[in-house]
């Protein structure tokens, strides 16, 4: 890939499905409340050292296209929200040459930041995670750092898979591929059980 071309939606999904991260067929997963025709794991491609570089780059020069974060850099930390999301802030934050990469993590429900690990007060943030679907961890997210003090200058994501409009309170949303996904809430009348396909737990 050249050093000048943006990574298109085509090549993302080829990488995707190369390494097993986007699986098409009949699925039933805690993530899309219903039955749906695909999912996605998203840490099968990111364990692969390439493939993850390829996509952190991608999204990269995506982010690059907010012209709040250029004028930013490099004072900007980069933040992540889930454990999915890590090895895309160090992939991100390398790129970027970003001052500060660290992460939330999920205790009794809730979204907190390590002792002593937190956003300051005017702490410029851009938010990054494997995917996004419902959009309720991002916005979580979001909140924690303007809770303390921070600017959150954008949020990116790798692949953006949104089940319903995501409402990000204004912060601008960047992802290397939007794909759409069919979803039956009502399993009863779920075409693929109507078609007989298979169908999969998946957990996570």
């Amino acid at each position: 890939m050249s050093a000048n071309v943006m990574l298109a939606r085509e090549e993302v999904l080829a990488i995707l499905k190369k390494t097993g991260a986007l699986r098409t067929g009949h699925f039933d997963s805690t993530h899309a409340t219903g039955h749906t025709n695909q999912v996605f794991q998203m840490p099968l491609a990111l364990r692969y050292f390439r493939s993850a570089k390829v996509l952190n780059v991608g999204l990269s020069r995506v982010l690059r296209g907010c012209d709040e974060v250029v004028r930013s850099l490099p004072h900007v930390s980069i933040v992540s929200p889930s454990s999915g999301g890590i090895p895309v802030a160090f992939g991100i934050g390398e790129v970027l040459q970003a001052e500060q990469i660290f992460w939330a993590e999920r205790e009794d429900g809730r979204l907190r930041f390590r002792q002593f690990m937190e956003v300051h007060q005017g702490e410029k943030c851009v938010l990054v995670d494997d995917m996004i679907r419902s959009g309720r961890t991002m916005k979580e997210m979001i909140d924690l750092a303007r809770k303390s003090g921070g600017v959150v200058l954008a949020a990116a994501v790798l692949v953006d898979q949104q089940i319903r409009e995501v409402d990000l309170d204004g912060v601008p949303l960047y992802s290397l591929a939007e794909v759409g996904t069919k979803v039956y809430p009502d399993v009863s009348r779920c075409e693929l059980c109507q078609q007989g396909v298979p169908l999969e737990m998946v957990r996570g």
